[in-house]
């Protein structure tokens, strides 16, 4: 995420925000930590899930109370983000012709504040009009905390390919198998009444099941890994997966509490991998 470090951007007068950070929210990139998919994330604050997406600017008023701004300016967002990662100066100021909503609250923690004015809260009920916005439960392993581990994963993936023995690798079977061991529409006779899927097997045969069958909006996603590969990010009901197009992947599992699990190329990972990359979004 980034962010301004230390110079707050005032936007405004009477009613100034001082802008700390802004976040993209679009099908392609959004917080991970607000849901499995463009539309979940987009629900999380109350918003349509426009496919043109949005940029949030998260900053305080002058009496320090949290404010969320959503604009439909993503460009303008953009452009501010990769300059402050860059280490750059951007004056973010978005017009009000840009503004969406101004929503209280954050839906993500923040670490920094405004100087020159009071400590963060929540604007009082009278000024906000509706429940102020507040980050999901990560003290405890869940949904949210699953993804942000995902988040990490495909950040420091070197640092996490270096940690792994080849001798580790889930079972290739487990991919092969997974196709063959669901029960349901469309499975022969025979094979109903077996065990339901569970582990990677379910993941990866839910994966699997996207390339025929669509899932929401931002579900897949693909972005730049060095090379001609590319870092894909897939997320399902209690799961996410990271994984390199010319490598491994990795699967975090609500079911399985801080455990990163890991699936070796195999006969059947790469096929899937590339049908994946081709239905993913992309940034723009």
């Amino acid at each position: 995420m980034a962010g301004t470090d230390d110079a707050a951007v005032a936007a405004g007068d009477d009613d100034a925000l001082y802008v700390l950070t802004a976040v993209l929210l679009t099908p392609a990139q959004f917080p991970s930590v607000l849901g499995d998919d463009y539309p979940e994330a987009c629900a999380a604050l109350g918003l349509a899930p426009l496919a043109e997406g949005y940029g949030l600017v998260l900053g305080q008023d002058g009496d320090g109370a949290r404010w969320t701004v959503v604009v439909d300016d993503v460009s303008l967002v953009a452009v501010a983000i990769a300059s402050w990662d860059c280490g750059m100066e951007y004056d973010l100021s978005p017009d009000d012709r840009s503004m969406v909503a101004a929503l209280p609250g954050w839906p993500l923690a923040l670490a920094v504040a405004a100087p020159g004015v009071p400590a963060p809260h929540d604007p009082a009920p009278e000024i906000a009009e509706q429940a102020p916005l507040c980050p999901p439960d990560t003290s405890a392993w869940g949904a949210a905390q699953r993804r942000l581990g995902a988040d990490e994963i495909a950040l420091q993936w070197a640092a996490w390919r270096e940690q792994i023995d080849e001798t580790e690798f889930a079972a290739p079977k487990d991919g092969a198998a997974a196709a063959d061991d669901a029960s349901g529409p469309g499975v022969p006779d025979g094979d109903r009444g077996r065990a339901p899927l569970s582990g990677i097997g379910r993941v990866l045969h839910e994966a699997r099941s996207y390339v025929d069958t669509p899932p929401p909006l931002g579900r897949v996603r693909s972005s730049f890994a060095p090379g001609d590969a590319r870092t894909l990010r897939a997320d399902g009901p209690g799961w996410s997966m990271v994984a390199r197009t010319d490598d491994i992947a990795f699967v975090l599992l609500d079911e399985k509490p801080g455990e990163v699990l890991t699936v070796g190329r195999g006969p059947e990972l790469p096929g899937l991998l590339e049908a994946l990359d081709r239905m993913a979004v992309r940034p723009n």
